[in-house]
């Protein structure tokens, strides 16, 4: 983990579950695994605190427990999970994509499943039929058959998953640090997953029957613990006690990747070329494992039977377009024999490879110019050119080209490869080579990038701390306005009530808003570099193992 990962973890945990549980969540980060004791100790958090802490980053799966190293009748040490807290960052993307495959019911599900960590089915169904039915014109409700439909979607397509028992005994987890070059530690089995049990995505019978109920003003909202009065004095049960469900979040950011995949074979050829794409990776999400580096093949017979209705064109054409997308540069699809029309496959690394280059390049041309890009783009397809050669291939003036390459160079974009002809490494006698390495180089932009939204987040919360008195006075009228509203007020009786409010004081909420929701889009659109980076890493690690 880096110094950019756990600034970025601290704000993300600050944000969302206060100053509290970011003290503990980063001690973890930086410590390692640790047992109750040890905490409270190295934080100076009373003990109360930081179990309470821990059960908070339990339930949201940014940290885990296991038995001590010492083996079994050793203190429990508990892990912090990095990659989990960036996570945090990607609730709206996860929120967004529900919304849009299986509208406000599918919405409302991931949304408590993000906020709550996990719950029940009976208790999702309750609060998500509540909510909607609140947000419905007076008279009208939705039934709980409804949500239950939506929710068994979800499970059906994997986007939600049990969660995994709790063995009595847990494996210990590894702390030993990564030092370069060194042998690495035997691989723990870590505890169970949802995917290692038979019943991960298995939907319980659940007697639930009835409609969505109108929350009035005031009323204890059930949650799904039952801490309220209300929820203590519901003592039915629904078939479903014990069984707890939580977003699947590697489903989510499969079909993140498919999509990027898609926009981009819209961007570079056209829509009827996406959908062909689009078709393939659905018909081989089952069959293709999380870590292929492409689908599994598929004939141009297949794929012709399987278009969508609404894209009436003819096996030649198809043909065409499949031959279009193979020899396209991009390598989006690729053909691995001649059976059944032709066999097909989606190149699913080649497709991450390329467009986090294509990433890098417009990130060099954005800061450094059009010609910097130039040379960088060079460097990338021709691998490794002498000074010389770079300024013919480019046709830039020497002077240019030098000032240009070194500037890159300081950046660490590119890199100066010596081969010697000779072992004194005379200068005369070797050469010296330019180069990408870009793995290296999406790393690195990889770190920029949570520097970034960590600087967007600081910013952001620095432009809430400043307007607080106005922010709270706007919430207050607010709220005085809809109790109005409700009862039935006067119109002389609202409009006094907006006046409260002077228009400079209008003009500076107007510009708070405006800025946050221009921190909050930059946020969201630096998370998708963030994810392409991530998913192109991850690809290649996988590849080169």
């Amino acid at each position: 983990m880096t110094a950019q990962e756990a600034r970025l973890c601290g704000l993300l945990l600050r944000e969302h579950f206060g100053e509290v549980v970011e003290k503990i969540g980063t001690h973890l980060l930086r410590s390692g695994a640790q047992n109750l004791r040890t905490i409270v100790n190295e934080s100076g958090t009373p003990i109360d605190l930081v179990k309470k802490s821990l059960c908070v980053l339990m339930k949201h799966g940014a940290c885990r427990f296991s038995i001590g190293r010492k083996g079994p009748g050793s203190p429990v040490e508990y892990q912090a999970s990095c990659e989990r807290i960036l996570g945090i960052l990607r609730y709206p993307r996860y929120i967004y994509t529900a919304k849009t495959l299986y509208s406000d019911t599918g919405e409302l599900i991931i949304e408590e499943l993000l906020q709550r960590g996990h719950m029940t089915m009976s208790s999702i169904v309750k609060m998500v039929a509540d909510r909607l039915t609140h947000n419905m014109e007076e008279g009208r409700s939705i039934e709980y058959n409804e949500v239950v439909s939506t929710f068994s979607k979800l499970v059906e397509t994997h986007f939600l998953q049990r969660c995994p028992p709790v063995s009595e005994v847990v494996p210990p987890v590894s702390t030993a640090p990564t030092v370069p070059g060194a042998p690495a530690a035997p691989v723990s089995t870590g505890p169970p997953t949802p995917e290692s049990f038979s019943d991960c995505y298995l939907v319980p019978s659940v007697s639930l029957a009835g409609r969505g109920k109108r929350r009035r003003s005031g009323e204890d909202v059930v949650l799904d613990q039952g801490t309220t009065k209300k929820a203590k004095t519901d003592l039915q049960t629904h078939g479903d006690e014990g069984i707890y469900w939580q977003v699947n979040f590697e489903r989510f950011h499969l079909h993140f990747r498919d999509q990027t995949i898609i926009s981009a074979v819209a961007s570079k050829l056209d829509q009827t070329s996406s959908e062909i794409v689009r078709t393939m990776l659905r018909m081989s999400e089952v069959t293709t494992t999380p870590s292929a580096s492409c689908t599994q093949a598929l004939s141009a017979n297949e794929v012709f039977r399987s278009l969508p209705a609404n894209y009436s064109i003819s096996r030649p054409v198809l043909d065409q377009y499949l031959t279009l997308l193979v020899d396209d540069p991009m390598e989006f699809v690729g053909k691995t024999g001649d059976s059944g029309g032709g066999m097909y496959v989606v190149n699913l690394h080649k497709a991450l490879t390329n467009l986090a280059r294509a990433t890098l390049e417009s990130v060099v041309q954005e800061k450094f110019g059009s010609r910097s890009a130039r040379i960088f783009r060079l460097l990338l397809r021709k691998r490794h050119l002498e000074q010389k050669q770079v300024e013919d291939f480019a046709m830039i003036p020497a002077k240019e080209a030098k000032d240009m390459l070194y500037t890159l160079m300081s950046e660490n974009l590119v890199l100066l490869q010596e081969l010697p002809k000779t072992p004194d490494h005379a200068p005369s006698r070797t050469f010296y080579l330019y180069t990408v390495n870009q793995l290296a180089t999406a790393r690195m932009l990889l770190q920029h990038c949570y520097k970034t939204v960590a600087n967007l987040i600081d910013r952001r919360l620095f432009e809430t701390k400043e307007s607080k008195r106005l922010l709270e006075k706007s919430q207050r009228i607010e709220a005085i306005m809809a109790s109005l509203q409700a009862s039935g007020a006067e119109p002389e009786q609202l409009t006094e009530v907006e006046e409260m409010i002077s228009a400079p004081e209008k003009q500076q909420l107007e510009s708070l808003r405006h800025h946050i929701n221009k921190l909050d889009s930059a946020e969201n659109q630096v998370d998708e570099t963030i994810f392409l980076l991530k998913s192109y890493v991850a690809s290649t690690a996988r590849i080169t193992r």
